[in-house]
């Protein structure tokens, strides 16, 4: 965060862990921090992981405390929440339970005035993922469409195997923004991805990442950092 690479002329937003939100960057909280400092929208990831596989997906944890973390978050400064779940085979009862799950849980953050980003990450080695992508799109609009008005969300998906495949969500009036996760694409193919894909915008991390180490100078930690998000901008603006 505190590179100079590292700012709100290419990167929108952050998404920080429950700790990382709790502490501080240069005497700042992080999140006061990344707005003041770098202009850069601070997000929370909020899920608690993972429940075992079932019908081909697997949906979030229960999360029994996220009204105190939310609260917690808002007294932070905190703009949006990031949740995931992972669809592995396109069974449409899963999926509609990844889809389901995600949007109530995403009205209870909705409720704290916070905005939700909703990922539902289908796996990129799934040996359904065209069949999987059908299904969510129309999972997800039919909760859109549920949506009170005024209740806007964001999402974040794997990238499709059909160019602009998720056009109508990006287009979806209740849709802030659709980001695509890099999902263990490398940099290159993420990226080469992400630019056929009009107006999907990265939220890469592993992507991002590709090259960085804590054993590299800062020169070239900047250096290699800079490179990163410069490619990984250009692909987002297409």
């Amino acid at each position: 965060m505190t590179s100079p690479a590292f700012d709100g002329s290419r990167v929108l937003g952050a998404i920080l862990f429950e700790q990382t939100m709790d502490r501080e960057v240069e005497g700042l909280p992080t999140a006061q921090y990344l707005w003041d400092v770098k202009n850069v929208v601070p997000f929370l990831k909020v899920d608690k992981g993972l429940q075992d596989e079932a019908d081909g997906v697997q949906v979030m944890k229960a999360m029994p405390s996220l009204d105190a973390l939310l609260e917690r978050a808002v007294g932070k400064g905190v703009y949006g929440t990031k949740m995931r779940s992972v669809i592995k085979l396109a069974n449409a009862d899963g999926i509609d339970a990844v889809a389901d799950q995600q949007f109530e849980v995403g009205r209870q953050i909705l409720a704290h005035g916070l905005i939700p980003i909703i990922e539902p990450e289908i796996d990129i080695n799934s040996p359904e993922k065209s069949e999987a992508e059908a299904l969510l799109r129309a999972a997800i609009e039919r909760n859109l469409d549920a949506l009170p008005d005024g209740q806007d969300i964001m999402l974040k998906l794997t990238l499709p195997d059909e160019d602009n495949f998720y056009a109508s969500l990006i287009a979806h009036p209740k849709v802030r923004r659709v980001v695509a996760l890099s999902g263990g694409y490398s940099r290159e193919v993420a990226n080469q991805k992400l630019a056929a894909n009009t107006g999907m915008i990265a939220s890469f991390s592993r992507a991002l990442t590709e090259g960085l180490s804590a054993q590299q100078s800062d020169e070239a930690f900047n250096a290699t950092l800079d490179a990163s998000i410069a490619s990984i901008f250009a692909a987002s603006i297409t």
